[in-house]
């Protein structure tokens, strides 16, 4: 990377690698405690239902923060927000390695979230805002890291709660802190914006994204009411102010709108594979949570080789181009899956990495579309929708994937060239990402290239 090329930036390879560093320890804490969840159960004597909220908690306030702080990020200096944040989750990470009980734990995730949700939304800013002439391989590198680190979290976790104990996972995380000296060395000298923020309207924001995660992770019907009633409010908000939390007009953009949706769709498939992989080999093939990682440790490295190959080729190619890539890759590697499931384990985990792979294409060129359409004023928000979604997405998943396997348990898949058995139901919902990715696909062509029509701005308010 040229260094002459970048501006503001004393050293962008310092400051990339920072960034770099950061998010991997942020997406480790996440996919460490699903290993620990079991092991912190059995110190309270908790029902799954109970335990289940250290990540629910993580989880819920972690979306709702990457919106908040992508929108803060459109008015105040990165340094700042990053200094807040890593402070905040380098303190709940601490109160959760002397946590004396499971309250104590609940509450140091919270903090941990607080702070963390900084995390994702400006490292996804920091190369539109500072790599302008290399976003795209930056992107491909930030995403790579991304990918990587939830392939080997749950190794990682397993390794340190198996031979220390769950609670050094805690501290751990904490070690975060040491990243913010080169951070705030590397980060150039910025001034706070002046500009409205609809508090009010983050509040309405918030109370939606809760209740909806809330009511998919618990199952609790009645809290979608409540859902339901947040959505009101804040289509009432969007309407009833000029510059709302999120501007109305993001979404009336057809290119942001069908962007918007396939990353959203790919991701939710991406995590739902994540989700269900672990879960099929230690039901279907029997294997141990260290086995289960080495199995799954091919396709974190695919997905860390590709990324900057990917977010190369969005510079060179386009960003379209390896969106489409991504998604038929995507496509192609699910129905792969269809078809294995049940063949020997090493077969498998060779085909989980033509799905894997596209994990930092998909959001390498999404990012790249999406920092194109934007006006600068509005990048924050328009990327925290993005790190939004992908956070919903994940718990969307989840809960859809678990009530599947709870539900059905057929002996023959769909795919007549799948594996009858036990691992079928796999089969069948490895063909339902794989129709979904092709969809999305469609939607993508046919709306991206649909002939816009114009809107006007909302004056700012002064």
């Amino acid at each position: 990377m040229d260094e002459q090329n970048e501006p503001n930036i004393p050293h962008p390879k310092r400051l990339l690698v920072s960034l770099c560093a950061v998010l991997m320890l942020s997406v480790m804490n996440g996919t460490m405690f699903n290993i620990a969840v079991p092991d912190i159960a059995k110190t309270y004597q908790l029902m799954p239902s109970e335990v289940s909220w250290v990540m629910t908690g993580y989880i819920m306030v972690y979306a709702v923060g990457a919106l908040t702080y992508g929108k803060l990020a459109d008015y105040y200096p990165f340094r700042t927000l990053i200094t807040f944040g890593l402070t905040i989750f380098a303190v709940g990470s601490l109160f959760g390695f002397f946590a004396q009980n499971y309250g104590m734990v609940l509450v140091a995730r919270v903090i941990q979230a607080v702070g963390g949700a900084m995390i994702p939304a400006l490292v996804f800013l920091a190369p539109i805002r500072y790599f302008p002439k290399t976003r795209g391989k930056v992107l491909g590198i930030v995403s790579s890291v991304m990918a990587f680190a939830s392939g080997i979290g749950p190794i990682a976790g397993g390794f340190i709660a198996g031979f220390l104990d769950w609670r050094y996972l805690f501290l751990t995380s904490a070690m975060i802190i040491i990243t913010l000296p080169f951070l705030r060395r590397n980060l150039p000298q910025e001034e706070v914006n002046k500009g409205y923020i609809d508090y009010i309207g983050a509040v309405f924001i918030a109370g939606f994204i809760s209740t909806l995660l809330l009511g998919i992770t618990l199952g609790i019907s009645w809290i979608f009411a409540l859902t339901v009633l947040f959505f009101g409010l804040n289509l009432w908000r969007m309407r009833s102010i000029k510059e709302p939390f999120i501007p109305p007009h993001l979404f009336k953009n057809g290119k942001y709108r069908s962007t918007i949706i396939t990353s959203f769709l790919s991701i939710t498939c991406l995590f739902g594979m994540m989700f269900m992989l672990p879960i099929m080999f230690r039901d279907s093939y029997h294997l141990g949570t260290m086995a289960i990682g080495l199995v799954l440790f091919p396709g974190a490295i695919s997905a860390a080789l590709m990324g900057q190959k990917g977010g190369s080729l969005v510079d060179s190619k386009g960003n379209t181009f390896v969106l489409y890539l991504a998604m038929t890759l995507l496509a192609v590697g699910f129905f792969l899956l269809s078809m294995i499931v049940g063949a020997n384990q090493f077969v498998v985990s060779a085909t989980i990495i033509v799905a894997y792979m596209s994990f930092p294409l998909v959001q390498a060129s999404s990012a790249d579309i999406l920092a194109n359409l934007l006006e600068k004023n509005e990048t924050g928000v328009g990327m925290g929708v993005f790190n939004l979604l992908n956070f919903v997405s994940g718990a969307i998943s989840g809960a859809v994937i678990g009530k599947t396997l709870d539900l059905f348990n057929p002996s023959q898949p769909f795919n007549w060239l799948g594996f009858n058995g036990d691992t079928s139901v796999y089969s069948n919902i490895f063909l339902g990402f794989s129709l979904i990715i092709l969809l999305s696909m469609t939607q993508f062509y046919l709306f991206y290239n649909k002939k816009e029509i114009s809107y006007k701005r909302p004056v700012s308010q002064q």
